[in-house]
């Protein structure tokens, strides 16, 4: 069986479409050949990729901002996709904060922003997603979570391990409601290249974070071809949960 096959054609959702893994993602997807639609805050950035995308000529390229933390944007996005392709095969809760501190800065609302985001934007993706996928009787969850999400990020990443073990125990309760028919991925990568490491605001968490990348970043076509490893397998395979680090990452 030639694999790409099952990427090709299919209808792939993206949120946090407009950088990083997203964005990669969105291109790495596209040119085997599915149509994937974006949803990220930043306008400008959407267009600009989806124009390339369809210039290349393989799949096909839509997007609409959209705020994750606001769940009639994220269904929009989900809505733009069976408008414009007739249906939705995977989606992909991709977006994502990683506002590093100590829990001594008390800084709640970097606290409730993450939590907005990395769970409640999980959360309203699937909201979204799953009466589609039920009606079809066909799906795929791709969740992003963390390798803080399998051990915590200390110090200064409790909080943000806190949603990114959210994320995992979601993808997995949600594999035991709708398994029998829709499949859930939990991906957690390692440092990867992407803004994500702009995300804090503390000077000491903020530099300690991007010391670690500069150090051993992998680029974020590594996490695209995993989500592609992951959507291309038969619909009787589920690729429940993996877990990818820069080589020379200890943490």
């Amino acid at each position: 069986m030639n694999l790409e096959n099952n990427i090709k054609g299919k209808v792939v959702v993206i949120t946090g479409g407009s950088s990083g893994l997203g964005e990669t993602t969105a291109r790495h997807l596209a040119s085997k050949g599915a149509n994937v639609v974006l949803g990220a805050r930043r306008e400008e950035r959407l267009q600009k990729i989806t124009e390339e995308i369809n210039a290349e000529g393989n799949g096909k390229a839509t997007y609409i901002a959209t705020d994750v933390t606001k769940k009639e944007q994220v269904k929009a996005l989900v809505d733009k996709a069976v408008s414009e392709f007739g249906k939705i095969d995977v989606m992909v809760n991709n977006a994502g904060l990683m506002a590093i501190a100590p829990m001594s800065e008390t800084k709640v609302d970097e606290w409730d922003r993450m939590i907005d985001i990395n769970v409640k934007g999980v959360l309203y993706g699937v909201a979204a997603a799953l009466p589609e996928f039920q009606k079809q009787e066909s799906g795929h969850f791709i969740n992003l979570s963390s390798v803080a999400g399998v051990k915590v990020f200390s110090p200064g990443g409790t909080v943000y391990s806190g949603t990114k073990y959210a994320v995992r125990a979601i993808s997995e309760g949600l594999r035991h409601e709708v398994g029998d028919k829709i499949r859930t991925t939990s991906i957690e990568p390692g440092a990867v290249e992407s803004e994500l490491k702009h995300g804090s605001t503390h000077k000491e968490s903020s530099e300690a974070v991007n010391d670690l990348y500069n150090n051993v970043a992998i680029p974020s076509d590594s996490v695209a071809r995993t989500i592609a490893f992951a959507i291309e397998q038969p619909a009787d395979v589920d690729v429940n949960e993996i877990v990818l680090r820069p080589t020379a990452q200890e943490f």
